[in-house]
C-alpha cells in the first residue's frame, strides 16, 4: 500500500539510552511522503514519511521516517487490521 498524506501508522520510539523507559509504539498521521531509493523492496519501503506523533504526555514532529513490515525502532508501519 502506499502512503498518503492523512494516514494513521504507527512508529515505534526509540526509548532512551538506558533502558529504563523501553521502546513503544505510538499512533502517528503522515504529514509529507518522500521518494526513497529501495527500489525492488516493497512498496512501502520505497518511501520515507514525515510524522506528527502522538504521545501521551504530547505531540512530536519527525522527518524522513523509514518504512519496517515489522515494529521497528525509529520506522512507521501500517497498523494491525
Amino acid at each position: 500500500m502506499k502512503p498518503t498524506v492523512g494516514r494513521i501508522v504507527h512508529y515505534m520510539n526509540l526509548g532512551d539510552a538506558d533502558g529504563r523507559f523501553p521502546p513503544e509504539t505510538q499512533a502517528a498521521i503522515i504529514t509529507g511522503v518522500h521518494w526513497g531509493s529501495n527500489i525492488g523492496e516493497p512498496e512501502e519501503s520505497r518511501y520515507d514519511v514525515d510524522l506528527h506523533i502522538f504521545y501521551r504526555t504530547g505531540q512530536f514532529d519527525m522527518l524522513k521516517v523509514p518504512f519496517s513490515p515489522t515494529a521497528k525502532r525509529g520506522h512507521w508501519t501500517w497498523p494491525p487490521p
